[in-house]
């Protein structure tokens, strides 16, 4: 490829925000769905 750099930093940029709302989506769904059920699990 001739844009090795800014092929890189584009998926390192789409990774980063994946794994934060990903993650953040995730602990929100959980703290709901506890929430919701009322027990740990």
């Amino acid at each position: 490829m001739f844009f090795d750099n800014v092929v890189l930093a584009g998926v390192m940029t789409v990774g980063l925000m994946f794994a934060f709302f990903g993650g953040f989506g995730y602990i929100a769904y959980k703290a709901m769905k506890n929430n919701k059920e009322g027990n740990e699990g």
